[in-house]
């Protein structure tokens, strides 16, 4: 048994070994220059470009702090804003993702929902989500959503996950994973699938 784990463990140093010589330094900096851009560290791309010398990836910068602003937008609840920024930079995104249009509304819709705007909330939904129900696959979703108002503590509710920051980590992740993509961003398309 010991024989077992002790050659079990040199066929793992073994692989390992490999592996990193099978991967170069730019290998290397290519995954670490894609996670940076991906999650907008500006600051951190800046000194990773200084220190290995790397090229510079045209206007990364000013794509970065657009993609970055959105995000924050997305998380923070401004859905609005951040469909708005959305539509500046990268025009039709959302006209070709309706899930994630969908999902932006969403977000609009439960700050209402949470600063007890009900009748403001009803209105919004009547006129930006409810022309969503026509798919099959929205209806669901948009019950859940409907659902919220019929509690005075929508926090309380069996919807509740529609509330939290999870949900709004998640869209805005999808958000800037589908401006990436339009965006090709920084050559680096290999690590889109990398989340924030």
């Amino acid at each position: 048994y010991v024989h077992l784990i002790a050659l079990s463990s040199y066929i793992w140093a073994s692989i390992t070994i490999y592996l990193l010589q099978a991967v170069n330094d730019n290998d290397i900096h290519n995954i670490i220059m894609s996670y940076l851009v991906h999650n907008c560290f500006k600051e951190t791309v800046e000194s990773f470009i200084a220190c290995t010398g790397m090229k510079q990836p045209s206007d990364y910068l000013e794509d970065m702090e657009k993609r970055k602003r959105i995000y924050q937008f997305a998380l923070e609840g401004n859905a609005l804003k951040a469909i708005e920024l959305t539509e500046q930079l990268a025009t039709n995104l959302l006209e070709k993702n309706k899930d994630l249009h969908f999902d932006l509304l969403s977000l609009h819709f439960v700050e209402l929902v949470c600063s007890r705007k009900c009748t403001e909330a009803l209105e919004f939904a009547q006129m930006k989500l409810t022309p969503f129900g026509k798919e099959q696959k929205y209806v669901e979703k948009l019950e859940d959503f409907m659902a919220l108002l019929a509690y005075e503590e929508p926090e309380k509710s069996p919807m509740f996950h529609l509330l939290s920051l999870e949900y709004r980590q998640h869209v805005a992740e999808s958000l800037n994973r589908a401006i990436l993509g339009i965006f090709n961003s920084c050559s680096y398309y290999y690590l889109q699938q990398i989340t924030i």
